[in-house]
């Protein structure tokens, strides 16, 4: 079982770098052997072609605007089987996970690599404020203690038998 967790946002627009946050203080936390660490920040190109190594999931953590109160934490699981909206939209420097996933099945096809990715999970954290500024705002800040425990708490529940998630 290996599974990737990206820590993805941009560190310049506030809130918005909270998965690289969350990734950061992951690093101090043990870790099963066979789970990755990276820090994709806004990235997804880089992502994408990181994926078509295969791994049996992904855990992304980022912001991710639901409508709740800032600072609540959301985890999901992305449905990779969901009909595509249409032709991925290339942007090598700030792909969101969506268009990260889109892109990386159109890669993955034209190399002749079935679904590289088994299951695609998010940790997602509600933002107050996505505004030109470093820094998280306090309830978002507040939210990646928690955050980490919910990856850590996660990552037990990935290791589930070959094909029962493909």
């Amino acid at each position: 079982m290996t599974v990737l967790v990206a820590g993805i946002g941009n560190m310049f627009l506030s809130d918005d770098g909270f998965g690289v946050e969350v990734l950061r203080a992951l690093r101090s936390a043990e870790l099963p052997p066979d789970v990755e660490l990276v820090d994709t920040g806004i990235r997804g190109m880089h992502l994408a072609y990181q994926l078509l190594d295969g791994y049996d999931a992904l855990v992304i953590i980022d912001a991710l605007q639901r409508g709740s109160a800032p600072g609540t934490l959301y985890t999901l699981e992305h449905d990779l089987d969901a009909p595509r909206t249409g032709e991925p939209q290339f942007d090598a420097h700030g792909m969101d996970p969506l268009s990260v996933l889109d892109q990386l099945d159109t890669l993955a096809t034209s190399m002749g690599i079935t679904r590289p990715v088994g299951r695609v999970l998010v940790v997602g954290c509600e933002p107050a404020v996505l505004d030109e500024a470093i820094g998280l705002s306090r309830p978002v800040a507040a939210a990646v203690e928690p955050a980490v425990r919910a990856v850590l708490d996660l990552l037990p529940t990935l290791a589930e038998p070959e094909g029962a998630h493909r």
